[in-house]
């Protein structure tokens, strides 16, 4: 009985501005989560004040712009926030479970999202020139060129398009790379380059398993645009015929649902002097974000574009890539969360100051005095 008498809520000793503090030094969805199972009060102040949307923003300061949208065992349309006490509780469940998973699923570095290269609006020779070539970094390999080239035509307004599928149906992308061709082989090492590019991603339109085009050996077949729902389009942004990577960064991040990107080449600058048509030639295509890590999945309702944020249930959904190793050492290493939550439930409050820095700081168990 007098052990359960010493037994204190710090937030409600400590108040909310401080507890908020606190609180905010965790940099790990898993222990957010943990706040909010130790008891009701605690899972409401969690909610209430929107850390784990605080957590997932400190750890990728470009997802508050979108997400918003997803929706957790439910659909993508977003939930109004209207002034009723039930509907707004709603609302902010639904923004900590998003959060939460978002926080805990994308990957903490920023990488090239692109995992295969799916089409060509043409292709000028295959397979010496397929768009298989465009995942590669350089320009050439040991023992040949390394590009992807369009047929040649004799108007400059024939655009031409690439498609590929991204590492995940779900990722964040907030930056994409173009790196045009300049044939080192011909008369005076020309540059294909095309006038401006723009970025369409989006999904299939119907839930067909997308194969690969260019792994055909006639390698005629050619995605239709009516195959697919564009979720997103980016503005033109202006190629310069230079022989280097060209960085475009989207006005804004945006979150790829459905994991394909097809990359629009708009106008043709360099004629081949062999046959005086015009070309678009690139080398590389490199998409930076962050995708969905593997324990995670989404699930997309066909053919509204909706879908569902799903976690893998064999795997712990709430532990990011960068701390698994700790996690697989939990029971023999406390998280500090825990170090907090026992030593001021079980000891009291006295010299709550030094408990509460100690164990956000330090590395070891804490030891406090009756």
């Amino acid at each position: 009985m007098s052990e359960m008498k010493n037994k204190v809520d710090f937030i409600q000793l400590l108040g909310p501005d401080m507890s908020i503090k606190i609180l905010t030094h965790l940099d790990d969805p898993c222990d957010l989560i943990r706040v909010s199972a130790v008891s009701s009060s605690w899972h409401r102040f969690v909610i209430k004040n929107g850390l784990c949307k605080q957590l997932c923003v400190k750890m990728f300061p470009e997802i508050p712009g979108v997400a918003r949208i997803i929706e957790l065992d439910n659909t993508i349309d977003p939930l109004s926030n209207p002034l009723g006490s039930y509907e707004n509780w709603e609302s902010l469940k639904r923004n900590h479970k998003v959060y939460a998973f978002l926080a805990s699923g994308l990957t903490p570095i920023i990488k090239n999202c692109i995992s295969k290269a799916i089409s060509a609006s043409s292709t000028d020779n295959y397979p010496e020139e397929s768009i298989l070539h465009t995942l590669e970094s350089g320009d050439r390999t040991e023992y040949r060129a390394s590009y992807w080239s369009s047929k040649g035509e004799s108007d400059p307004s024939v655009p031409e398009t690439l498609v590929y599928k991204l590492a995940s149906k779900l990722c964040l992308v907030t930056e994409i790379h173009v790196h045009p061709f300049q044939a080192y082989f011909q008369h005076g090492f020309p540059i294909y380059s095309a006038k401006a590019v723009r970025f369409r991603m989006g999904h299939l339109r119907y839930p067909i398993e997308l194969e690969s085009a260019v792994d055909n050996v006639a390698a005629n077949h050619v995605l239709g645009d009516d195959q697919f729902i564009w979720t997103y389009i980016s503005p033109e942004f202006p190629m310069f015929q230079e022989n280097r990577l060209q960085k475009f960064k989207l006005p804004e991040p945006v979150l790829c649902i459905g994991g394909v990107l097809l990359v629009e080449l708009l106008g043709r600058i360099q004629k081949q002097e062999m046959d005086e048509l015009l070309y678009i030639c690139i080398s590389h295509v490199q998409v930076l974000g962050r995708p969905l890590l593997p324990a995670f999945d989404v699930k997309i309702h066909h053919p509204t574009g909706k879908c569902t944020l799903k976690c893998c249930p064999q795997t712990d959904c709430y532990s990011s890539s960068s701390t698994s190793s700790s996690r697989a050492t939990e029971s023999s290493n406390p998280s500090r969360l825990r170090i907090i939550t026992s030593n001021i439930m079980q000891r009291g409050v006295r010299r709550w100051e030094q408990i509460i820095l100690g164990a956000l700081l330090g590395s070891g168990a804490v030891v406090v005095d009756d």
